[in-house]
């Protein structure tokens, strides 16, 4: 009997612990539909929803894309996702293509518009023009981490700025599968949440004098977590300013 119930025992951790790891080691697609956009140079768009201008045009070798539902009123901007299309295997590689999330777009019941260098990317070679010419086409995509290689966050001061009556931030190189909530800024003793303007911009009208102390609140697979970084008290309107964050 007692070596019954050990016996019992040894198979539940077992299971507890081994089935976990064997469902999360295996990739996890979401099906989808994705449609591409035009451009004269095939990368992004300066003028993406989230903000991040020049950088959202070009970042990833200009694999990158507009959502509608992982936008999630901004919070989705500079997620990176692999998305891989299925309508035609002939056509289709497995890999697919990885993209920066940098802007908002709604098509043909898709999840993602995808740059015309991404939407190529997902083509095996020599056949790029017969994906194209289905215009819209099924996908599979899941998340995945984002990568920048000697490259930790910066704080971009925004364009929008000006020193000393209003701060507007929007954060570069989110590496990881990270998701920035909010962010607060040291004012008078205690720390205040700053309005997220539009996409990943943060911003604050008559913010402190002298050097800015910030904090973030991110989302990652181990909970939450308050990172913090300072910006110089001569901060200027579109200068991007390093920190030590390195999000995973």
């Amino acid at each position: 009997m007692e070596f019954s119930l050990k016996l019992q025992y040894y198979r539940l951790v077992c299971v507890m612990v081994l089935l976990p790891a064997l469902c999360y080691s295996k990739d996890y697609f979401v099906k989808s539909r994705a449609t591409y956009y035009g451009s004269s140079d095939g990368l992004g768009t300066t003028s993406g929803a989230c903000g991040f201008g020049e950088y959202g045009r070009n970042i990833s070798s200009g694999n990158v894309a507009g959502v509608y539902r992982l936008y999630k009123n901004g919070v989705g901007c500079g997620a990176c996702y692999q998305v891989r299309c299925t309508t035609n295997p002939q056509i289709c590689t497995k890999k697919g293509v990885n993209v920066v999330v940098t802007d908002y777009g709604q098509g043909d019941n898709t999840d993602f518009i995808l740059s015309h260098h991404a939407y190529e990317a997902m083509a095996r070679p020599g056949t790029a023009d017969r994906l194209f010419a289905y215009g819209v086409v099924g996908v599979e995509y899941q998340r995945v981490p984002c990568q920048y290689v000697g490259h930790k966050i910066q704080v971009k001061v925004h364009e929008y700025s000006r020193n000393p009556d209003y701060l507007a931030i929007i954060m570069l190189y989110q590496a990881g599968k990270s998701d920035i909530l909010s962010v607060d800024i040291w004012q008078q003793g205690k720390w205040v949440e700053m309005r997220r303007s539009f996409g990943a911009v943060f911003d604050m009208p008559n913010p402190p004098l002298g050097a800015i102390s910030l904090r973030f609140k991110v989302h990652d697979n181990a909970g939450i977590k308050w990172p913090k970084a300072v910006i110089p008290r001569n901060w200027k309107a579109g200068v991007a300013y390093d920190t030590d964050i390195q999000l995973q």
